[in-house]
């Protein structure tokens, strides 16, 4: 967010395209007055829910969050006050270790509903702010794989909710793209469809791959092996209903990834014809690997 460091409070808020009913939702702004449109809703129906509220700060200063909330009419000093609402910072979050380590962030997910439950909140709720991943940050790398995972080893077993705030001002537009389509259920600015595009299955473990996965995506298909590799137990289901094209050297990053898990095989949903000869040709490709008929 284009924010200065001083606590001046943005104009009243323009409340923005909502997102959907998702619990992990990728939010999109332009200006100060969206961010503010998606902040204060979104801390009103925590509250009215007995939900914790917390907000994870990157380029935004926490007093301004607060001062915005308060232009609202949420009396954001008592709700601190009483423990409904924290304003930290990333620093404090995902960037409190030397590195970005998403295994990390998950254990602190964890921990952190285990902390409001205890304290008497019938919920959690959160919102991230991003744009860290676009910045030289040690393991920046790995936030494609966070918000992949996210759905399955958060979201699913946790009550928690969760809206990751991109600023399209301060993230590259390829890069946005590739974010904001890893998630389930958008909101705010529309964005541009990455060339890969990787989001989870709903209610089961695995990616959707939509697009070409080739030498030019090579980020995206290293990050789809790391969520395969690292997905827990059971088999992970790859659905390549929507991809275009499929390289040999994509493939074998894919399959290697499966060879690495201790438990469960890489299924193919959907696997193109294409691919089912390619695994033809060679068969030591397809040792960890099942195409599934459905």
């Amino acid at each position: 967010m284009a924010m200065t460091s001083t606590a001046a409070v943005p104009a009243p808020p323009t409340p923005g395209p909502v997102p959907g009913t998702g619990r992990h939702s990728g939010v999109v702004f332009s200006d100060d007055r969206e961010w503010a449109g998606h902040l204060v809703p979104f801390v009103r129906a925590g509250f009215e829910r007995g939900e914790q509220v917390q907000y994870f700060a990157a380029t935004t200063d926490p007093d301004r969050v607060r001062g915005a909330l308060a232009s609202a009419g949420v009396d954001a000093a008592r709700a601190e006050a009483e423990g409904r609402l924290v304003v930290t910072t990333a620093e404090h979050t995902y960037l409190s270790g030397s590195r970005f380590d998403p295994d990390a962030m998950m254990g602190l997910w964890h921990q952190a509903m285990d902390t409001a439950l205890a304290e008497g909140h019938r919920g959690l709720r959160a919102i991230g702010e991003m744009a860290w991943g676009a910045q030289d940050v040690a393991g920046a790398d790995r936030l494609l794989e966070y918000e992949l995972r996210l759905h399955h080893e958060v979201f699913e077993p946790l009550p928690l909710t969760a809206w990751c705030f991109y600023d399209r001002r301060r993230v590259p537009a390829r890069l946005l793209a590739l974010l904001a389509g890893a998630h389930l259920d958008h909101g705010g600015q529309p964005v541009e469809r990455p060339v890969l595009r990787l989001e989870p299955l709903p209610g089961r473990t695995g990616l959707k791959l939509s697009g070409s996965a080739g030498y030019d995506t090579r980020h995206a298909v290293r990050t789809a092996a790391a969520v395969v590799a690292g997905s827990p137990g059971g088999d992970v289901e790859l659905d390549l209903s929507g991809l275009r094209h499929l390289d040999v050297a994509a493939l074998v990053v894919l399959v290697e990834a499966a060879r690495r898990r201790r438990d469960g095989r890489l299924r193919l949903l959907h696997a193109p014809a294409p691919l089912r000869r390619l695994l033809g040709l060679f068969p030591e490709l397809g040792t960890p690997v099942e195409i599934a008929e459905r």
